[in-house]
């Protein structure tokens, strides 16, 4: 799988050189100079789009080892970091983010609970504002942009089913049936393990019943980060003198969120990013240049954020290594889809 993400990241590169070969390479460079530092300030205003995340993670987790709004902020810059820059199918970041709250005093059953809890309402709330996005398209339609609409509405209605099933799952308590099963093929080998995904199961119920903490998650934390997010994109057009406005960025925002999450198994989302810049910024009027020298600024942000955030993640394992006692640390080379958790 490690090998996997590998290719795809090196053909995704390709894609990208591509794109920019073929619509005018000059024309891109040309609007990245003409912002010049305003990229570096657009991608900085990431920090508040990671604030709204780090706020409504913690809101989440209950306890007297609750990290800090400080702490779940680190946490999610290294989560980031891990996820965007590494061949990690896109949760890697949760088992460092794990392993790390592990190492702050946080129960296993607690840590994991509140992982699995923010990726649900994450992918509801990224749905809706893909479902906005695609109004707005509806709305403003020229023809092109009637025919992204529904490709994306379709992408939309088939996804639903399975964001329901995700958001209504935890019911059936999965994490302990799931275990329960493994601990009788290996004829009572993880027994010890039934008890904690229990307590998992026990945690996201409870996470869902305090519906006055899921609600702001999905309707002020959710909105603020995707505004602040939007926010990038509009400051970053700004210096490169091609203006939207802030609902225009919010609906571009949406909607390259949607092509990202589709593009998970791509370490970065290389290739597939820039092509989701030049289809959504057409069909909201833009040339492919402009759209490439966003997606560009992108990228400007993700090294000025998260190439720190992967050496910031060292030291934090470095740090939980000297609280652990011979724990093992995670190493980006032990990062593959159904690695261990720890306890989890």
């Amino acid at each position: 799988m490690k090998q996997l993400g590998r290719i795809a990241a090196f053909l995704g590169l390709l894609a990208s050189a591509w794109l920019v070969w073929r619509d005018n390479p000059a024309a891109v460079l040309a609007s990245m100079r003409v912002a010049g530092a305003g990229l570096l300030l657009a991608g900085l205003v990431h920090l508040l789009a990671m604030m709204a995340n780090a706020k409504d993670w913690q809101t989440l987790i209950r306890g007297s080892h609750r990290p800090s709004l400080a702490g779940m902020l680190h946490l999610v810059w290294i989560r980031e970091s891990v996820n965007s820059m590494l061949p990690v199918a896109r949760i890697g970041g949760e088992i460092v983010s794990f392993r790390l709250m592990r190492s702050r005093g946080l129960r296993a059953s607690t840590a994991a609970a509140s992982l699995v809890a923010d990726m649900q309402l994450t992918l509801i709330s990224q749905m809706l504002f893909t479902l906005f996005g695609v109004g707005f398209l509806l709305t403003h339609a020229a023809s092109n942009t009637l025919r992204l609409a529904g490709d994306l509405t379709w992408g939309v209605v088939a996804l639903t089913p399975i964001l329901v099933l995700f958001a209504l799952v935890q019911r059936a308590r999965p994490f302990e049936r799931l275990t329960h099963f493994l601990n009788r093929t290996t004829g009572g080998k993880l027994a010890s393990l039934v008890g904690q995904s229990a307590k998992i199961d026990q945690g996201i119920m409870v996470i869902w019943r305090r519906r006055a903490v899921v609600l702001r998650y999905l309707f002020l934390w959710q909105p603020l980060q995707c505004f602040a997010t939007a926010l990038e994109i509009w400051l970053a057009l700004l210096f490169m003198h091609a203006r939207i406005s802030l609902t225009g960025a919010v609906v571009f925002e949406s909607l390259i969120q949607a092509v990202s999450s589709a593009a998970f198994f791509v370490p970065g989302g290389l290739g597939v990013q820039e092509g989701g810049f030049v289809l959504i910024g057409g069909a909201l009027g833009f040339d492919p240049p402009t759209c490439l020298a966003l997606a560009g600024a992108r990228r400007i942000r993700d090294l000025l954020i998260f190439i720190p955030g992967l050496i910031a993640w060292q030291f934090a394992e470095s740090s939980a290594k000297a609280h652990d006692h011979g724990g093992a640390t995670l190493a980006p080379e032990t990062l593959q889809p159904g690695g261990g958790a720890g306890e989890a």
